[in-house]
């Protein structure tokens, strides 16, 4: 199987849905990447709180419109195999 820009774009949905579907209090929580409410006023936040904050961003912003990009990839797979 080769790589082409179809499997790249099939790769970079499985990504995003892996991180739709993560939990904060169910998974991220029991792993140590729960909410962090230890900020001081002016820190700078840290890698852990902005990754956090990307998880959030991308469940908030891609939930809807990937939906529609699972439904297009699955039809697209099921008639060009």
């Amino acid at each position: 199987m080769a790589i082409g820009l179809y499997s790249l774009l099939e790769a970079a949905i499985l990504c995003l849905n892996a991180v739709c579907i993560l939990h904060e209090e169910r998974f991220l929580a029991k792993v140590g990447w729960g909410v962090d409410q230890h900020k001081g006023f002016g820190e700078e936040p840290g890698v852990k709180s902005q990754l956090l904050n990307l998880i959030r961003s991308i469940r908030t912003v891609m939930r809807i419109p990937l939906i529609g990009v699972n439904i297009a990839t699955m039809v697209l797979k099921l008639l060009f195999g």
